[in-house]
Formats: structure tokens, sequence, C-alpha cells
């Protein structure tokens, strides 16, 4: 993979707090990938093109969802959402990632979807508790969570907890999908 034909790509598309985000998100999903013993290769790359259509205009990320991509209407509900599936897109027409884990991880690391694999759920932490542009606070809090039994899934209800709070807090609409995945991780650890 040309690395550094996607930095640049990514530098010319992302603000410079976007662009370290991104650098801090790939560098996380390496280490969460090599913690639980998955392909570090992978994560990084999905880490760096998680957010590459981040910096789109709404008019634009909508433009392409219309006329390529499936998106549910719920999924519509939140602008700041729209980007995650448009990324996919991105990574796969732009840069040839045909790598269905990465596209996968990419497009649901906003909203995660039901079911969602080990790699999906590091790219979807990593994205929330990268070093650069994240809260230390939380991001330990979340990292020490990690090393529980369950660990991804309790950070990942720590997460969704966290979202929930926020959209409420800046009233703002919820997908119902967010619902949905808080209530089954919450029903998986209680078992």
């Amino acid at each position: 993979m040309d690395y550094i034909e996607i930095l640049k790509w990514l530098k010319e598309n992302l603000n410079e707090e976007r662009y370290l985000h991104t650098l801090g998100t790939a560098q996380c999903a390496k280490e969460l990938a090599q913690k639980f013993n998955l392909d570090e290769e992978k994560a990084y790359l999905a880490g760096l093109l998680h957010d590459c259509a981040k910096c789109f205009s709404n008019e634009k990320l909508l433009e392409i969802i219309r006329r390529h991509l499936h998106v549910e209407e719920c999924e519509m509900l939140n602008y700041k959402t729209l980007h995650a599936p448009v990324s996919a897109y991105i990574a796969e027409k732009q840069f040839n990632i045909t790598d269905k884990e990465i596209l996968s991880a990419i497009r649901w690391h906003t909203l995660g979807r039901m079911d969602m694999s080990e790699f999906e759920k590091i790219i979807f932490l990593a994205d929330k508790i990268e070093p650069n542009t994240r809260d230390k606070d939380y991001s330990n809090k979340i990292k020490n969570i990690l090393n529980d039994e369950n660990g991804i899934d309790k950070a990942l209800l720590v997460c969704y907890k966290e979202t929930i709070k926020s959209l409420v807090k800046r009233d703002l609409k919820i997908c119902i999908l967010t619902i949905e995945i808080y209530n089954k991780l919450q029903d998986i650890l209680q078992k």
C-alpha cells in the first residue's frame, strides 16, 4: 500500500485537526489490533481512511450518497455521520481498497452496527480514544476498561452511553440503531 499517496491526499483534503486525528486513529487502531491479535496493517489503513470524507461539504456528501450508496433513513438524521459511508466509498474508489473488512470498519465507525466484528469494534474505539485530539481522561478510562474481561464490549458500551448523553445534551436526533446497539451491549454484558 502506498501510504505516501494516501497521506498526501489526506493532507490536501482534511483540515489540520482532522489530519492529526486521522494519524492518531491509525496509530491507535494498530495498537488495538496488536493487543487483540488482529491484523495491524489493515487496522492502520482503516484508521488512516476512516475520516477521508469528513471535510467534504454536506452537499457533496449527500450527492455521493444519493448517486452511489444505500444509506438507511435513520443514518441521515445527523449530518455528523454522513461521512462514514462516503469515506468507505472514497477508500474503495480513490484508493482501490477492496478488503471488505476494512471497508466495513470505515463504513460503520460512527454509528456502529449490530453484531460488529472485533475488527470493526477496534476501529470504532480507536476513533473515539486516539491521543492526538481526544480527551485524555476519557481515552485513558476506555483504555483501562479494555483490559477487563469482555473489555471491548464494555468499552463500546461506555462509548455509546457517552454518545447518547452528548446527542441529548446537544438536542440532536438519535438514530434508532444507536439505541439498539446500546441495548444489545447491555444484554451481552449482563449475562
